[in-house]
């Protein structure tokens, strides 16, 4: 790799092609919903996720429960070293952790992270989604637990509105998985707000300005299902989902699942995702290109483009300084 004074100026396409898989965990090999954020004080990013233990020989989906909030850190948001779990206070070991949404505000970073009870082995019982704040993404101090009106919220993600206010949008699985939304007007106290999308089922929503307007992207099981909002508050349906075929990079052969967008300036980002490679209980993190073109958001995750984060392109709520 071209580094220091001598790298081109004007990188073509197949420069620093983005790495495929970005991410596999070293531990349980299931890493899932993943976050990216660039970090200042230490200068590096930082990819927190689900830790799913995919190497477990648990019944049912029990796998998929009692698993930790993983981290890995990056200099260049390339090449990347699992660093540790999360320990985050008022919970007993076996508990279980999922999808981290992660934001800069005020000096300090927010994390709102899904919280269930114990390790089970279906989807039923109560779920809650957790606010947390730390000064360093490593010492956290808990804050509450959302108010959200419904038995099983999970799947949080937070967007400033323009009215100064923040809208968080979250997956109900008490009212058909449809997303619904809370209001904070300073990312600690939150009331909810009503539905957002309820055209169908989805979770793990992901909210961001791209191409003069914004966008929601979920799963849907079968691609990521795409909104588009000139608001934040009426969404219309793209009706061709996102990574709803296989790839042909490595271990990016399967439908894409629970996104998350780090943009890059106002008219390009990085989606990043994971994939389920052959079918299995195992999960790959991958990162492609999106853009808006003709109206549409568009992401092809075979296209070669040069893959290299810009702290200073990425949006100030992600750490960065646009």
């Amino acid at each position: 790799m071209t580094t220091g004074p001598t790298a081109p100026l004007n990188p073509s396409p197949q420069a620093d092609p983005a790495p495929a898989p970005l991410f596999t965990d070293p531990v349980f090999d299931g890493p899932t919903d993943p976050t990216a954020v660039f970090d200042a004080d230490s200068g590096l990013w930082h990819l927190l996720y689900t830790q799913r233990r995919a190497t477990a020989a648990d019944a049912g989906v029990a796998w998929v429960h009692g698993t930790a909030i993983g981290r890995a850190t990056s200099p260049d948001g390339r090449e990347w070293t699992y660093t540790d779990t999360l320990a985050l206070p008022g919970a007993e070991p076996g508990d279980t952790w999922w999808a981290p949404e992660l934001l800069r505000h005020d000096g300090q970073w927010h994390m709102y992270v899904t919280y269930l009870q114990g390790t089970r082995d279906d989807w039923t019982g109560p779920a809650e989604i957790r606010h947390y704040t730390s000064p360093d993404l490593t010492d956290w101090t808990y804050r509450s637990t959302l108010a959200l009106d419904s038995a099983r919220a999970i799947d949080a993600t937070v967007h400033r509105l323009p009215d100064g206010k923040w809208r968080m949008w979250f997956k109900d699985e008490s009212r058909e998985s449809r997303i619904y939304t809370a209001d904070s007007p300073d990312l600690f106290t939150w009331t909810p707000s009503g539905p957002a999308v309820t055209d169908q089922a989805q979770e793990g929503p992901t909210v961001f300005p791209l191409g003069g307007v914004y966008w929601m992207v979920t799963d849907g099981w079968s691609g990521l299902l795409v909104h588009r909002s000139t608001d934040l508050e009426h969404w219309h349906r793209q009706p061709v989902p996102l990574l709803a075929g296989p790839g042909r990079r490595a271990f990016d052969e399967a439908l894409g699942h629970h996104a998350m967008a780090l943009t890059q300036g106002p008219d390009e980002g990085f989606l990043y995702y994971f994939t389920h490679p052959g079918g299995g209980r195992r999960s790959t993190v991958q990162v492609a290109r999106l853009h808006v073109r003709d109206g549409w958001l568009r992401c092809d995750r075979d296209e070669p483009f040069p893959y290299r984060p810009d702290p200073a392109k990425a949006p100030a709520l992600r750490g960065g300084g646009a």
